[in-house]
């Protein structure tokens, strides 16, 4: 009985050190296969990181903007160097890569003098100081000269580094009413036919800003009385009341966007035009206000004196010029949305007496 007990307890105990084995191998096992698939899911979380960042790394695209450094007070404009401007979009900065002066190499422009025949004679003795300003251009500057009727551009002189022959080409607006005068449909007209070039495009616009073709629209009251009103003061069934008074044209912002989306910074001269609307001093002040908004979101500026016509041009042309030679472009990183569009950004500098101005938004294209 002791050796069979005995032989019991051998066997008992055999067969607790066989399961003590095998428990140790598959708890080996277990770690192993533990151990493999984190491996696998660090190497999947390591893929899925590189792949965002490559995928990131292409949304991101350069953007090229051009901007204009002006004294916040006085004539004496400071001078920008790398890292003084910052571009802020939203609550983000955004990287700047480059900040270029317009000057040497890269001082190429393209400046389009475009003048309204609506405008009367009288501008007619301010064309000198445009002619003298032409003549002074450097000769890395091109220009144009056109006249605004019918909501399009008759093209008087193509581009030409021959400033004689734009001086030649301007004349005294004919002073003539059309059936579709629009400043602003023109030059939506002109920026969608100018071809793309990487130099700076400029337009100088000669204008009363008014849009005698949208501008005059009829507009039905909101608060007036309407067909079947029982309690009307003109009477049941009066029919609504039109108001004829202008407000700023809706293709003023056609005209800014479309400039800002082809990179094209408007300037304008307010000269006095004819016919009834420039004898309106709401007209006039609506078209001052179109012109004022036009260039201001395009990063252009509005030269004028209220609605009262300019006794001269040239200290509003010298200021003009001292923006040409203070001009940069700007390269810096965005991320393009969707097919790409205009994207609201806004540039600034913390250098002392210094004031960038610039376009409100900048045209993102598609990522490759």
């Amino acid at each position: 009985m002791v050796k069979k007990l005995e032989g019991g307890k051998k066997l008992a105990i055999r067969t607790s050190v066989q399961n003590s084995s095998v428990k140790a191998g598959a708890m080996k096992n277990y770690k192993a296969v533990l151990g493999s698939l984190s491996t696998l899911c660090l190497l999947m979380f390591t893929a899925q990181t590189t792949l965002s960042q490559e995928k990131s790394a292409q949304a991101i695209v350069q953007v090229h903007l051009v901007v204009t450094n002006e004294a916040a007070r006085g004539d004496d404009v400071p001078t920008l160097q790398q890292g003084d401007v910052k571009i802020k979009q939203g609550k983000n900065f955004l990287k700047v890569n480059q900040l270029i002066p317009a000057k040497g190499d890269n001082a190429a422009l393209q400046l389009f003098v475009l003048i309204d025949d609506t405008l009367g004679s009288g501008v007619g003795n301010n064309l000198n100081d445009v002619r003298d300003f032409i003549n002074a251009q450097p000769p890395s500057t091109v220009i144009a000269v056109g006249y605004m009727s019918n909501a399009t551009v008759n093209m008087a002189q193509n581009f030409t580094a021959d400033h004689d022959l734009a001086v030649k080409a301007l004349r005294i607006p004919r002073g003539n009413l059309s059936t579709m005068d629009s400043p602003y449909l023109s030059l939506i007209s002109l920026v969608k036919g100018w071809q793309q070039q990487n130099v700076r495009r400029e337009v100088l616009m000669v204008t009363d800003g008014i849009d005698r073709l949208r501008g005059e629209q009829p507009v039905a009251s909101r608060t007036g009385p309407n067909p079947g009103t029982r309690n009307s003061r003109l009477g049941p069934d009066f029919g609504p009341v039109y108001h004829s008074m202008p407000t700023m044209s809706p293709d003023v912002n056609s005209a800014s966007e479309i400039s800002q989306r082809y990179n094209v910074l408007v300037y304008s001269l307010y000269a006095v035009g004819v016919g009834r609307a420039a004898r309106s001093s709401w007209d006039l002040q609506i078209g001052l206000s179109g012109l004022s908004k036009l260039a201001d979101e395009t990063g252009g500026d509005c030269f004028s004196l209220g609605t009262s016509s300019l006794v001269s041009f040239k200290p509003y042309l010298d200021r003009l010029q001292k923006n040409f030679d203070n001009q940069y472009y700007v390269v810096f990183q965005a991320t393009p949305k969707g097919k790409g569009g205009l994207q609201r950004v806004n540039v600034t500098t913390e250098v002392s007496n210094a004031e960038i101005a610039a376009p409100d938004n900048v045209w993102v294209a598609a990522g490759k």
